[in-house]
């Protein structure tokens, strides 16, 4: 049997584990129908809240930087199989409870599953959806924050952001 703690213990470990190129590119495809900006966040196993570990990497990566507060963090932890989901005020507003909700059922099932890349590419590509709807893309629009996944390092300077 794999002991999954230690398998996602380190950058290295979470990396094998997720697909990064195809999930940093599943997040430029969202991003380039919207204003709106989507950050991963995979942290190693720990002990302790979820949540307040989630609430902390968001202020940390700038999330409520964005000109229309519409930035959405995916924050998981795959060795305990566990994620949250958090959206700025702007995009709350707009779709509201009922569709964290489903999104945060429907990729728990999948990181259940093992499926984690396959997982956070379904729920970015949800995510690209639902804010092209409500904040679509402006000619005068710039990647406001990166579209690399955060191992819980510094956060990255905004202004190194992608174009």
């Amino acid at each position: 049997m794999v002991n999954l703690g230690l398998l996602f213990a380190t950058r290295r470990g979470l990396s094998k584990w997720l697909d990064l190129a195809r999930i940093e590119r599943a997040i430029h495809e969202a991003e380039q129908r919207t204003s709106g900006e989507i950050r991963v966040s995979a942290a190693p196993f720990f002990f302790g809240s979820v949540e307040r570990t989630a609430e902390r990497a968001f202020a940390r990566l700038g999330m409520t930087n964005t000109r229309e507060r519409n930035g959405v963090l995916l924050f998981v932890v795959p060795a305990r199989r566990r994620l949250v989901v958090l959206g700025d005020e702007g995009i709350h507003a707009k779709v509201g409870q009922a569709f964290w909700d489903k999104l945060v059922t429907d990729l728990t099932a999948r990181l259940r599953a093992g499926d984690f890349t396959g997982g956070l590419e379904r729920a970015i590509s949800e995510l690209g959806a639902q804010l092209a709807t409500h904040f679509p893309h402006r000619p005068d629009d710039v990647d406001e924050l990166p579209d690399t996944v955060d191992f819980g390092g510094r956060s990255p300077d905004p202004a190194g952001a992608h174009p």
